[in-house]
């Protein structure tokens, strides 16, 4: 079956009820959690962004309490699960200033927890890989948070 494009598909929903469109609406949600979570963000979250953020950095301080630290095998695993959920999280937002603040936390973390980046090639292939991002993420924002978002950045 081949989709439809999003201008065919905007059309189409134009056309439809109010009712009808909560109820495909709904019917998407049971499909996949994904669909169900960006649902939840934009219908209960979207409107207190700085609270989204702060509970998004909050729970990767919970994850980041939960690495398991015995072998770097799993302190690398641990990592690129944290790094599943702020790109989740990145999508639904759509801001650049979120993605800002939490790459910012999640390289800040990193750094904090004593894990030793240099003995390991994958993670400080992921720490270098997420700064990379971090910086051109920053270059998209407006001067003035750039200025800020770099001073903070540059520590790292």
């Amino acid at each position: 079956m081949k989709s439809a494009t999003i201008h065919e598909l905007k059309q189409e929903m134009s056309q439809l009820k109010a009712s009808e469109i909560s109820a495909l609406c709904l019917r998407l949600a049971r499909f996949k959690k994904e669909n169900k979570e960006l649902l939840t963000y934009l219908l209960f979250e979207a409107h207190d962004e700085d609270g989204y953020i702060r509970s998004v950095k909050q729970e990767i301080d919970d994850q980041f309490e939960s690495i398991n630290v015995s072998h770097l095998y799993f302190v690398k695993k641990s990592l690129r699960k944290i790094l599943r959920g702020i790109t989740k999280h990145i999508r639904y937002t759509g801001s650049k200033q979120a993605e800002v603040e939490w790459l910012l936390h999640f390289c800040t973390k990193l750094k904090d927890t004593g894990i030793p980046l240099e003995k390991n090639t994958m993670i400080n292939n992921i720490y270098h890989s997420q700064l990379k991002k971090l910086f051109a993420a920053i270059n998209g924002l407006h001067e003035d948070l750039q200025y800020e978002f770099m001073k903070e950045a540059k520590k790292l």
